[in-house]
């Protein structure tokens, strides 16, 4: 449908100045002195754009840019069909990405798994991952050991295409089986799934859409749902599946009073990584993907390692809110669309000190540096041939936390001169860890360097290097 919201094709999206040191440096190489207008790509959402629940490197690019350039990226929550009135009902693109009937479905695979669902019988793809991802988009030039930042220059809930909702946006957060609460339930019954439907408050004013609040609308108990292919889904098991709303009973009495401020985020940003052809969606990893950090939003941007030519960029799982730790297993899953710049950085390019040799996401605020530990740093090529199952046994945040001990260590003692003795002291009394998830089988815990404790020293740094 159409969204009085979405950046227009060759306009300059605000917030697109660059906010730190290094992107002055980047947008110099990319750009030179008097440069034409930037090139605006728009890729929307459809059933040819998207694909469902894995990364792979044998994608074919559905978009090749060139560095420096925008991008307006549609992206789809795979929760949409918990209502599908308010989250899918007359919008062409997901009732195509979406639509599945007696005859079979437009996007058939959803998972890494086998295609004739020969394990548990769930469907094309098993489940075995669950996002859907738009993209991938291939950056030319880029080659394995470059790196590729996104910068989030603005993000917009989807409003609702259905006349009944015209001008509403909603999502939907699912307390699932994966979630870190299920087996720690106190009340009955026990266990149960619960869906609570949110409505994204999207205030338009003189000065454009205002980023302001959601509130829940209604929850309601999973209840067995039976697909178009005859399977019966007892739990939320496999994406994608239209809840029957004859089938459940809603509860319009929740979070009475309870305003959540926004967050927007896309939980999956990532590259596709080098190792097997079809990678589950759920654990991030080396190359990004199901990082589930709502600190990146608008004004941020998100470094990536390149394995793959063209580094071949997805970006999905649109959140409009989610607290650190992703308790329940789901963020307010809500479908939204992204402005971008993508910034190509190559191996070995001047003043680049920042992101060199870089082997894990990073991600840059206006006042901090955030680095992902990772249970497992490159789960793909420490587990080999079973990692896709393996990761999921005994996940720990011990190993997350000293992940993101070791990476903090060295980006200070890499970018900033530090000694040993110097970055374990200061990562003591000044750096923040917390959880960024516990659902996505490779757990993760960020560390938050605040840039404001190096002002004095990079000012005297700099005047060091003015010639005297």
């Amino acid at each position: 449908g159409s969204h009085s919201w979405l950046p227009r094709p060759g306009s300059q999206p605000a917030g697109a100045t660059p906010n730190s040191g290094l992107k002055m440096v980047a947008d110099g190489c990319c750009t030179g002195g008097s440069a034409p207008a930037v090139r605006h790509h728009h890729l929307p959402a459809n059933e040819k754009t998207v694909h469902w629940g894995y990364f792979s490197k044998s994608l074919r690019p559905v978009l090749t840019m060139n560095s420096g350039e925008l991008v307006t990226i549609e992206a789809v929550t795979h929760h949409a069909n918990d209502d599908f009135e308010r989250m899918v009902k007359g919008d062409p693109g997901l009732e195509r990405i979406f639509h599945w009937d007696s005859e079979g479905k437009l996007v058939d695979r959803r998972g890494a798994g086998p295609m004739d669902a020969s394990i548990y019988g769930r469907g094309a793809g098993e489940g075995f991952g669950v996002h859907l991802c738009t993209g991938p988009v291939a950056v030319a030039g880029a080659e394995p050991g470059d790196v590729i930042e996104l910068r989030i220059l603005s993000l917009r809930p989807r409003t609702s295409a259905n006349p009944e909702y015209a001008g509403r946006a909603f999502g939907s957060n699912a307390a699932a089986w994966w979630g870190f609460h299920y087996k720690e339930l106190l009340t009955e019954p026990k266990p149960r799934e619960v869906v609570t439907v949110y409505e994204i408050d999207c205030q338009h004013g003189a000065h454009g859409y205002h980023h302001t609040c959601a509130r829940a609308a209604y929850n309601f108990r999973w209840t067995p749902q039976l697909d178009p292919a005859g399977v019966l889904h007892p739990t939320i098991d496999y994406p994608g599946v239209r809840v029957d709303h004859s089938t459940i009973e809603k509860n319009h009495d929740v979070l009475r009073g309870v305003k959540i401020p926004l967050r927007p985020h896309f939980g999956v940003i990532g590259l596709a990584p080098r190792e097997a052809e079809l990678i589950d969606s759920i654990p991030p990893s080396y190359s990004g993907g199901n990082l589930d950090n709502w600190r990146a939003g608008e004004g941020s941007s998100v470094f990536l390692p390149v394995s793959v030519p063209g580094g071949l960029l997805s970006v999905g799982d649109p959140h409009a809110s989610q607290g650190d730790s992703e308790l329940c297993g789901t963020a307010i899953e809500c479908s939204m669309t992204g402005t971008f710049q993508v910034i190509l950085h190559k191996k070995g390019a001047p003043n680049a000190k920042p992101i060199a040799d870089l082997d894990y996401p990073l991600l840059e605020t206006e006042k901090e540096w955030v680095i992902h530990g990772f249970s497992h740093a490159s789960y793909l090529s420490e587990f080999g041939e079973g990692a896709q199952s393996q990761i999921y046994k005994n996940a720990s945040l011990d190993p997350a936390m000293r992940d993101a001990f070791w990476k903090m260590r060295r980006f200070l003692m890499t970018n900033k001169g530090l000694t040993e003795d110097e970055a374990i002291s200061l990562i003591s009394v000044a750096v923040d860890f917390g959880i960024t998830q516990v659902v996505n089988g490779n757990l993760c815990v960020h560390a938050s360097l605040r840039k404001e404790l190096f002002e004095e020293r990079d000012a005297l740094a700099a005047q060091a290097k003015v010639p005297g």
